[in-house]
């Protein structure tokens, strides 16, 4: 291939690259979709709400999803800090808003499995290939690939994560910190039933989460210190499903370690711009969340919905710079409201600081007593969605 010219580059094909490529390309526009090919099983599961749900049913992959998509139907926090401040027990359930549930949490491979058969399906030209350069000018974007030749697009879609070469070359700056913690990440098989409902524990050094699979299985997300973390990771497998039963309280009963574990350090990041330069940002190019309240896949979806609604028609210039300064202002406020929200909650776990632990329990106290204050944070919490 020597040159190719297409109407949408999207770079990177991780579950929100592969999700723009096949929605942009049902839009009407000429779709290529470029990266290496991926090298190894992701053992996390995405909890994914109504409109991330309704994204994937619109691509055409939902169906086959369905058989390994556990609902979440019940959402329940428990203060665990043992602190002299501590909050009651809170419970969310989806039908106090009329919803049969307020999400699924599907496996990721599984999540990419159906996204790549559904590219293989589609008009998309996958290029298996990375992108050794990206220079924009005022009507295109040249990419340089490394199996030689040139895509020449008029719009980019920087799908490629958190150390994006795209946005780099849109010369969007990015606002980046770091927690001093990790999460754990295994997958359980356990004796009791989940019931359909997350259980969330707060602790002193961060959430606890299990969050149903189908079936007598959970994930497991468990945050603490970076060296709290790692001793957990180098348990056995007994060993560790003994300290996961011991922190759980024993609700889900006997626990065995179900696969492979993962660690990962937890930090934040937030670009300065959503769109530049024919470079357009979804994803983790954009935005990076810990795991806590099941923010960041959610959002990603939520830029190629938003991205989709403005390139509809198709337009003759996806890249001009009216739709990229509208995608720019409709995405700002939704990720950095969100990013803020997510940061505090994580920092008012940490803080020894008595006013904000009580401030804190006190949401908890009025969100436990007051239903409307409660229904109301529930559709709020979905709103993006």
């Amino acid at each position: 291939m020597n040159e190719l010219d297409i109407d949408i580059a999207i770079v990177g094909a991780g579950p929100v690259g592969l999700a723009a490529a096949l929605v942009l390309e049902r839009v009407g526009y000429s779709v290529a979709l470029i990266a290496p090919p991926r090298r190894q099983t992701d053992e996390r599961t995405s909890a994914l709400f109504g409109g991330s749900i309704e994204l994937l049913k619109r691509v055409g992959v939902w169906g086959e999803l369905m058989p390994v998509a556990a609902p979440l139907r019940t959402l329940r926090i428990v203060d665990a800090t043992t602190r002299l401040i501590r909050a009651p027990e809170v419970v969310f359930d989806s039908r106090e808003i009329s919803l049969d549930a307020f999400g699924y949490n599907i496996p990721n491979a599984a999540l990419l499995m159906a996204l790549e058969a559904a590219i293989g399906r589609s008009h998309v030209l996958r290029l298996i290939a990375s992108v050794d350069d990206v220079v924009p000018d005022d009507k295109t974007v040249r990419l340089a690939l490394s199996i030689g030749g040139d895509v020449i697009a008029r719009l980019a879609v920087a799908a490629d994560g958190r150390g994006s070469k795209t946005r780099a070359a849109a010369g969007i700056s990015i606002h980046q910190w770091d927690y001093e913690q990790a999460a754990l990440v295994v997958n359980l098989r356990h004796t009791l039933p989940h019931r359909d409902t997350s259980n969330e524990f707060h602790t002193a050094s961060g959430p606890f989460t299990l969050v149903p699979l189908t079936g007598m299985r959970s994930s497991l997300v468990w945050v603490g210190t970076g060296q709290a973390t790692d001793t957990r990771a180098a348990l056995s497998n007994e060993e560790l499903a003994s300290e996961i039963e011991k922190s759980s309280a024993s609700i889900l009963g006997a626990i065995e370690i179900d696969g492979d574990r993962q660690v990962f350090p937890l930090s934040g990041m937030n670009a300065s711009r959503f769109a530049m330069s024919r470079i357009a940002l979804v994803g983790e190019a954009a935005h990076v969340f810990p795991p806590i309240g099941a923010q960041g896949l959610n959002l990603g979806y939520r830029d190629v919905r938003e991205l989709a609604e403005i390139l509809a028609g198709p337009i003759a210039d996806p890249g001009a710079s009216d739709p990229l300064a509208a995608f720019d202002r409709a995405r700002r406020s939704d990720v950095l409201t969100r990013s803020a929200a997510v940061d505090a909650l994580n920092r008012t776990l940490l803080t020894d600081f008595l006013p904000v632990q009580g401030l804190r329990g006190l949401g908890l106290f009025l969100l436990d007593r007051l239903p409307p204050l409660r229904r109301a944070v529930m559709r709020r919490g979905l709103a993006a969605e």
